[in-house]
């Protein structure tokens, strides 16, 4: 029963996303390396992230949308969105917050990962 639930809420939460927009720009992840290289274990693998993917590429092309995955290699957490500068140490995990010091511009790690994601997809939808 709970495996039923797990994709059904994967269905419902795609089929919200693809009413909402008319381009999802993701992050073409490798979950099963970052499984077994970064020791987040079962949790990692175990999250449907592959599965929900699919649910919105199919869900988004029946109706005309597109979905545009940037390459695994873009360095989205380690560029500021704001400039561009490529701040190298962001490669370690543990930096939630940086400031560039560039531009002097506060990010977010995440939120400055998803705008460039945002940013790259589009650049590549639009080419």
């Amino acid at each position: 029963m709970k495996f039923n639930a797990k994709w059904q809420s994967f269905a419902q939460q795609s089929r919200q996303i693809t009413n909402a927009y008319d381009c999802l720009c993701i992050e073409d992840l490798n979950m099963k390396a970052m499984s077994q290289s970064m020791n987040f274990g079962k949790s990692v693998a175990d999250n449907g992230w592959g599965m929900f993917t699919t649910f919105l590429q199919y869900k988004l092309e029946e109706v005309g949308k597109q979905i545009v995955r940037t390459d695994k290699f873009f360095a989205s957490s380690q560029l500021c969105s704001v400039c561009g500068y490529q701040n190298p140490d962001t490669k370690n995990l543990s930096v939630r917050e940086w400031s560039c010091p560039y531009c002097q511009a506060h990010h977010n790690r995440d939120i400055n990962a998803a705008v460039n994601i945002r940013n790259e997809g589009m650049r590549i939808a639009l080419a």
